[in-house]
């Protein structure tokens, strides 16, 4: 979950390598270091902490050259220290690596290079990568090193290394974990998220699995697993630098709430085509035939996306007609996962690296399985590794708490269930055009819903010392209750617990009492009457009920402390407009509670180890 940028140009790229590791410091924030070949010498420059402070030291000590590299570190093994933090040496001076991911077989390799006189001065895995190069570089160039020390390294990775003898080379590497070519003009680059290359070029190489890449600021070699070199054919990537900048908001996380609306409309825009009245989802044609006797869906996903994915499941249930399950990544391949004929997966990530996703994606086809993504991320592995792909069009999202990424993923989870209702004839076109208006009315409704924002800062100052809140939901709902709880989780470090109200009474009730907000999440929906009982469960005990309801629904007004008002939908839409005041909530909590929203503590954005 490291970040990594590197260039090679014809300018100093101490500067730029800073500016890029600010445009991915929420995939990691431990610790930083920048290494740059200045003449003849290799310069590295490491501080524990935020990118400030590593800037600081970059202006303070002169650092300047052609060719460099930076790394934001998310610490795996070892503390979060500076003589962790990235770049990496040899023994000789000569090289710097940088590195995302984990080296499994790090000991082994480690006790061997001890053995041949190599000396470690860190606690981490990454270390080996540069004694390894260097074993390599006695009878090889650095590209041909870095190809012979790959097969030797157990694990995922993506790295980037410089040698001070050849100045004007990065020579870089990926398995599993993403890496991504930048070309500019006269000038090269490769990092670890697209978001970071925004601001100097749009051009870009996806690099394959098992690929390793040699830049100079006027060419790029990439070298498949078997020794080929192959075309370094580059694609447009659509986001713009202006996407990843905060546009005068304090937070990225309130910037991306606010753009909410728009992304759902964009994404909506983006796969339904008007004028086809047999409404098949563009994105669903490669494997159209295939969805027309589906016999079973299995939707696998983590954190946010697996809430979203529970929607996914409510939503093709009811209008396609199909068995779904949906499981955790990180858990479908640590059992025996039952593929039967027929079965389609679908994987849902933001990033489209998620490791834990692409290990069970991976683990599907093997077993035979149809693969369909949702994924925000044009070009990234699982859009490679996809039968079929459905974009979602929130753009960049920087905050380490996903918004935007979510609510696009619902709309597209909308898209899915009806088209896989038309496909099996399950939905008339009347239908399905009927289904379709609605949600090209939910950007106005989202809208209507973030004007209340005031209202919500409000009920935050009035909960934000609490120390526990239970959040509850039913039906198409109960996952909106765990995403809200998730979200205070993240941003305030408040313990949150989501559940299904029904099941309150099986356990959760023991921790109501005067001093526990409970949010209920109760709109109007074929279970309004059950959330309004369990209210009413929930009053008499004493605990203090924060409702997600109709700002006119004078029943929930007699049972709740507060009302987080929201406009009426359709049942079936109402986790979109749902989610947008628990979003706040947590927000504004988290806020006044003084913690750092766009990086919580521990966490990072694109989870790329496992």
């Amino acid at each position: 979950m490291c970040g990594i940028f590197g260039s090679a140009a014809r300018r100093d790229v101490a500067d730029l390598i800073v500016r890029g590791l600010r445009h991915l410091e929420y995939r990691g924030y431990d610790s930083a270091g920048v290494a740059v070949v200045d003449g003849g010498d290799l310069k590295v420059v490491r501080r524990e902490g935020r990118i400030d402070r590593l800037a600081e030291a970059v202006v303070s000590t002169g650092l300047h050259g052609s060719t460099g590299i930076g790394h934001t570190r998310w610490a795996t093994h070892g503390e979060s220290t500076e003589r962790n933090a990235h770049p990496h040496r040899d023994g000789s001076g000569n090289l710097a690596v940088i590195h995302n991911g984990i080296i499994e077989n790090h000991e082994v390799l480690r006790e061997r290079l001890v053995g041949r006189g190599h000396a470690f001065s860190s606690e981490t895995d990454s270390e080996v990568l540069p004694h390894l190069i260097e074993e390599h570089l006695k009878d090889q160039d650095l590209l041909g090193a870095v190809c012979s020390t790959v097969p030797e390294l157990i694990g995922t990775f993506a790295f980037v290394v410089i040698d001070r003898t050849r100045p004007g080379v990065l020579v870089g590497a990926r398995r599993d974990s993403p890496l991504v070519v930048g070309i500019g003009d006269g000038e090269n680059y490769l990092a670890s998220d697209v978001a970071a290359l925004l601001e100097v070029t749009r051009d870009v190489v996806y690099l394959e699995n098992g690929e390793v890449v040699e830049l100079t600021p006027d060419s790029v070699r990439v070298i498949g697993p078997d020794g080929r070199e192959r075309p370094a054919v580059a694609e447009r990537v659509e986001w713009d630098a202006e996407a990843t900048a905060k546009g005068g908001y304090r937070h990225f996380m309130a910037k991306e709430i606010d753009e909410q609306p728009a992304a759902v409309a964009k994404t909506l825009k983006r796969h339904v085509d008007a004028a086809d009245e047999r409404f098949l989802v563009p994105g669903l044609a490669p494997i159209a035939d295939f969805l027309r006797s589906v016999q079973r869906v299995t939707i696998v996903a983590c954190g946010t996306s697996w809430h979203a994915g529970l929607v996914g499941k409510f939503l093709i249930e009811e209008r396609a007609g199909v068995p779904v399950e949906v499981d955790y990544a990180s858990e479908f391949r640590y059992r025996d996962p039952i593929l039967a004929d027929r079965h389609l997966v679908v994987a849902i990530s933001q990033s489209g690296e998620t490791l834990d996703t692409l290990a069970a994606v991976r683990d599907a086809r093997a077993r035979g399985a149809k693969l369909l993504s949702i994924v925000n991320v044009q070009g990234s592995s699982l859009t490679r590794e996809s039968d079929a792909v459905l974009l979602t069009d929130a753009g960049p999202e920087i905050g380490v708490a996903s918004t935007k990424a979510f609510t696009t993923q619902l709309l597209v989870l909308q898209l899915l269930s009806l088209g896989l209702a038309r496909l099996r004839d399950r939905r008339s076109v009347e239908e399905t055009r009927a289904a379709v208006d609605g949600l090209r009315r939910v950007r106005a409704k989202m809208e209507e819903c973030l004007e209340a924002r005031d209202e919500v800062a409000r009920a935050a100052e009035r909960y934000a010392r609490a120390s526990d809140f239970l959040f509850l939901g039913r039906g198409v709902n109960y996952p909106i209750a765990l995403e809200g709880a998730l979200k205070l989780k993240e941003i305030s470090y408040v313990h949150a617990e989501g559940y299904p109200a029904g099941e309150m009474k099986h356990g959760p009730i023991a921790l109501i009492d005067r001093s526990l907000p409970v949010v209920v999440i109760a709109t109007p929906g074929r279970v309004y009457e059950k959330a309004i009982s369990n209210m009413q469960e929930v009053k008499a005990r004493g605990g203090r009920i924060l409702a997600v309801a109709a700002a006119d629904d004078a029943a929930v007004a007699k049972l709740a402390e507060t009302v987080l008002p929201v406009p009426v939908v359709d049942d079936s839409l109402s986790p979109l407009i749902n989610v947008l005041p628990l979003q706040l909530l947590s927000y504004w909590i988290a806020d006044l509670r003084g913690c750092d929203i766009d990086k919580p503590r521990n966490l990072a954005k694109s989870v790329t180890v496992e």
